[in-house]
């Protein structure tokens, strides 16, 4: 595995790999790049690229990731390659990187674990249970490709147990009343509207700042077809979530009205032209400084939508409505979800049992 110097016209010496491979397709093919400050690192590039081509399992961890990256970036959305690289760089690569996948055992792997678990950044916090469970996840998903793709005989993440939980311990929300208190301390327009879209109608914050003024429908309806994300810079649409994500939820007319209001004064904008151009973090220093200021609990943008789902809750609606109103997949999603806010549940259905026991039952004609 040669690796060759150049010297520039500074006089300063570089190196470059240059060599033949053949690919998955079987044809036979040269790449040469240049610009690398040692032999090590020319060597090493070739050696990876080398790599990637092997379909064993001691193939190297890190080429095993670039392989599984670029798989998946024909299947998933931006935004989750986005999320699933920046796991991979941070949690997974610095440990597991040099290693071969077949190498990759469950000691290692809960030496790792133990490492993540062990953490504390500068306020002494450690990582939340919830990241936790992403990050375990995101390895065993990367070795379970192994299993499946490159003859690893089985994921060690499996015996080695998992860490972390999938739901928080407890889903922070704030009442009708901790909102307005909220909402009455913005100080911008189109923030205060945003903020209340998101609390009026349970959207997520990429439905919001997709939205256009055709969006806003004549029967006082909003149509979530699309979902805005920015990824490494480039503004992005997306389809939504998932298929139910696509709806058309109504919204009361006080809204409704504040929305035209402000869509009015925005000179010049088109029917396809997006209404917010802030982005999701401006809206999260919002909400935090204006907690802050207030002595509200401290919540996540996010939070609202839960907010809403627990203000329709308490009014009664029933869970299809719900269900419908957010855009989930399946009921299911919305009771494993929102299942606690309904304290009583087991109470009511004792009462109900109770009220048919003492109900006596028809006499018999004779």
């Amino acid at each position: 595995m040669p690796a060759y110097k150049y010297t520039l016209k500074n006089g300063k010496t570089m190196w470059y790999a240059a060599f033949n491979y053949t690919d998955w397709t079987g044809k036979h093919k040269h790449t040469c790049k240049r610009g690398f400050k040692t032999q090590r690192e020319a060597k090493e590039y070739e050696r990876s690229i080398l790599d990637q081509q092997n379909n064993s399992n001691d193939i190297l961890f890190s080429s095993l990731v670039e392989n599984y990256l670029d798989d998946m970036s024909h299947r998933l959305k931006p935004t989750t390659m986005e999320n699933k690289r920046n796991i991979i760089e941070g949690k997974l690569l610095p440990y597991f990187s040099r290693l071969k996948i077949c190498d990759i055992d469950t000691i290692k792997v809960r030496k790792w674990q133990n490492e993540l678990l062990s953490f504390r950044d500068g306020m002494g916090k450690p990582y939340s249970q919830t990241y936790l469970k992403t990050v375990h996840n995101q390895l065993s998903a990367i070795l379970n490709y192994a299993v499946t793709h490159y003859g690893l005989p089985s994921n060690p993440c499996r015996a080695a147990g998992s860490i972390g939980k999938s739901k928080a311990g407890e889903m922070k929300y704030w009442t009708p009343e901790q909102y307005e208190l909220f909402s009455r301390n913005i100080q911008k327009s189109a923030v205060k509207l945003a903020f209340d879209i998101l609390f009026y109608t349970g959207m997520r914050s990429g439905e919001l700042l997709a939205l256009t003024p055709a969006d806003i429908l004549p029967d006082r309806r909003i149509s979530i077809n699309k979902n805005f994300a920015k990824v490494k810079g480039e503004e992005l649409f997306l389809i939504p979530k998932t298929p139910k994500s696509k709806r058309n939820i109504a919204i009361p007319d006080f809204l409704y009205d504040d929305i035209h209001a402000y869509i009015s004064k925005l000179g010049g904008i088109e029917q396809g032209d997006r209404i917010f151009y802030f982005t999701k973090s401006a809206l999260e220093k919002e909400i935090k400084r204006v907690a802050e200021k207030t002595g509200l609990p401290p919540i996540r943008v996010h939070d609202l939508r839960h907010s809403h789902a627990s203000m329709l809750i308490d009014m009664g609606f029933d869970i299809l409505e719900i269900s419908e109103r957010l855009g989930h997949e399946s009921v299911k999603t919305t009771l494993d979800t929102y299942s606690h806010l309904y304290p009583d549940k087991d109470q009511k259905l004792a009462d109900r049992l109770n009220q048919f026991r003492r109900t006596p039952p028809p006499e018999e004609s004779t």
